[in-house]
């Protein structure tokens, strides 16, 4: 089943297999059934976007490799509002020499947003890795308040 929600950061694809929310995608879709998971997400997306949530408690069921789920149940502890490295990630999941393998772990996260992966910056504070481009990163960290340093 799936979605799609109009954002300030263009339209949102979510996916749910009617018991979770398998993925939240800055793409247009087509709305494809729906369920309680679904009406869920795009409530407190809504909600997120109007500025009035600042976390998610939407039931989650992420396909990826044992890595992966470490680093997105990682980007999941970065509070609103803040910001974390690469590095600083790979220290967080005990895997210190990793964080490029980090930074491809945080590009295949399958619900953005939701799990933060816009939270992740370089180690100089600079912009870098958004799979939803770079515009979308620095507008939700500017809508969580982030201040990003001049040229970022």
């Amino acid at each position: 089943m799936q979605q799609v929600l109009d954002s300030p950061v263009g339209p949102i694809t979510l996916t749910s297999d009617g018991s979770a929310l398998t993925g939240l995608y800055m793409q247009p879709g087509s709305t494809d059934g729906r369920c309680a998971v679904l009406d869920a997400a795009a409530e407190q997306l809504d909600a997120y976007f109007a500025g009035s949530l600042t976390g998610f408690d939407v039931p989650l069921a992420m396909a990826g490799t044992p890595f992966q789920r470490s680093v997105w149940a990682a980007l999941q502890q970065i509070p609103f509002g803040q910001t974390t490295s690469y590095r600083e990630l790979a220290l967080r999941i005990g895997r210190p020499t990793a964080y490029r393998a980090v930074g491809l772990a945080n590009g295949r996260n399958p619900i953005s947003i939701i799990i933060p992966c816009h939270r992740v910056i370089g180690s100089d504070g600079s912009l870098i890795g958004y799979g939803g481009g770079l515009d979308r990163k620095r507008w939700l960290l500017a809508h969580e308040g982030v201040q990003l340093r001049l040229g970022a």
